[in-house]
């Protein structure tokens, strides 16, 4: 029997203790969940909207508990954990519950006498969904709700260091009424995910997390004649121009690299700015960095929880140390931020000017507090650096030139493209990446289309 333990960043104690599968469980839900979509498919799209939306209020009435002890697991301040379901969770599970009947419609063609034709979107099955600790709910109800909606039964695997998201799902649908088997999860090891991936059982495979991990995801998939949609890493970049509102720009840039911790695929990670507002720029964006509240994340004036657990600040700290020793300032002092102590998960925020593309806290992901700030001379010059990268998640510009940021962003590599905002998804929008931040789509009416495949009806009308 082994055990998976879930060591709270707060204190270094151990939160959860749960046993993983055994062999016989797993099998036990590939079986129960094969029976129960069988009967699934068959139910009225009404019907699912039903439940699904019942399993939507279990979340909100129970918000404040989750955010709690969603604090406990992964350490966001406690002010913001509960904002996860009231605000981003919501708004996507309506969303994607309210165009379910869109997207799913038959695809009707050209008439011709004495012919039907049209294409159905059938579900494809039991959908695997494999889900991240950073945001353990947003990033799950991309794929496990519009599944749900489709016709799917999914098992969810959350990440060791929140699985109580997990249980929480099953006791959504249960509270809903949803039937036995459609939806489950398994706490599970890693060789173990790799097994459930290759049975074949599994129709389809929803990855979030690292690329280390989506390679493997793919191995695993690649003796099988099914895809997985695999969403990966990220190195954000954002270009403020000379006409941009610096103050609007500084405000929401700060936040979208220090909110959570810096621990988002979407956060920005690398900021280039025009060389007419740099200083300007870098001096109000160091000073509002420096108005963060590290510490204890139940504490509601902490703004800036620990990291996840100490090896990621460990991980973050060497870059601030080996980007310094290549040249790079750091413009935020770590003793302004008492709880900042070194081999623990609390990491204060940094900002790193005088820095280029070969340190690696430009080019690698960092996924922590830190971000780098360049000047640049010219579009031309941003949209050389913001695609001078191994990933293309999301990528924002700050300008009030609505026709400037068009012709900007048809030039820059990847899947979303912001103008005067940043590290947010909008779920009317198709959530993908290019290049190494993965493959395949989430949200939008165009998610639907990996969690069916498309069925062809011919039929010939007897006169």
């Amino acid at each position: 029997m082994s055990i998976q333990k879930t060591i709270s960043p707060i204190d270094g104690s151990v939160y959860v203790e749960r046993t993983l599968a055994d062999a016989d469980g797993v099998e036990n839900a590939l079986i129960n969940a094969v029976t129960a979509q069988k009967q699934w498919r068959k139910t009225s799209l009404a019907e699912r909207e039903a439940i699904c939306r019942k399993a939507l209020e279990y979340f909100l009435d129970n918000a404040d508990e989750i955010g709690l002890e969603l604090t406990w697991q992964m350490g966001r301040p406690v002010r913001y954990t509960a904002n996860e379901i009231r605000k981003g969770f919501k708004e996507r599970a309506n969303y994607m519950i309210s165009v379910a009947e869109k997207a799913l419609a038959d695809v009707e063609v050209d008439e011709i006498p004495g012919f039907r034709r049209f294409i159905r979107r059938d579900p494809l099955g039991v959908v695997f969904v494999v889900a991240p600790w950073n945001y353990p709910y947003l990033t799950s109800v991309n794929s496990v709700v519009p599944a749900i909606m489709a016709g799917n039964a999914v098992i969810l695997k959350h990440a060791q260091q929140t699985p109580l998201c997990a249980e929480r799902y099953a006791a959504a649908f249960e509270y809903a009424g949803l039937p036995t088997g459609v939806f489950q999860y398994l706490h599970l090891s890693h060789d173990q995910v790799a097994q459930v991936i290759g049975d074949e059982r599994i129709d389809y495979v929803a990855f979030t997390g690292s690329v280390e991990g989506g390679h493997a995801v793919q191995k695993a998939i690649n003796e099988r004649f099914i895809i997985g949609g695999l969403e990966l890493g990220g190195k954000d970049p954002a270009y403020v121009r000379p006409d941009a509102d610096l103050a609007d720009a500084v405000e929401n840039l700060v936040d979208g690299s220090f909110f959570n911790s810096g621990q988002s695929c979407c956060g920005i990670e690398r900021i280039y700015v025009h060389q007419e507002i740099y200083d300007k720029f870098v001096s109000e964006f160091a000073k509002l960095t420096k108005t963060y509240v590290l510490g204890d994340p139940t504490d509601s004036e902490t703004t800036l929880g620990p990291m996840v657990r100490t090896s990621a600040a460990d991980f973050a700290q060497n870059q601030i140390e080996e980007a310094i020793s290549q040249g790079a300032t750091p413009l935020i002092d770590p003793t302004l931020f008492p709880a900042h102590k070194n081999s623990t998960p609390y990491l204060a925020p940094q900002v790193l000017v005088n820095v280029n593309h070969s340190m690696q806290v430009m080019s690698e992901e960092t996924f922590a507090p830190v971000v780098g700030i360049m000047p640049v001379s010219s579009d031309e010059e941003a949209i050389a650096l913001m695609n001078d990268s191994q990933y293309g998640l999301t990528a924002s510009i700050w300008t009030k030139d609505v026709d400037a940021a068009l012709k900007i962003g048809e030039q820059v590599e990847t899947g979303t493209w912001f103008m005067n905002r940043c590290d947010y998804l909008d779920p009317a929008l198709a959530w993908t990446g290019v290049k190494n931040s993965g493959r395949g789509c989430t949200l939008s009416t165009v998610g639907y289309e990996a969690l069916t495949r498309p069925k062809s009806f011919h039929l010939k009308i007897n006169a």
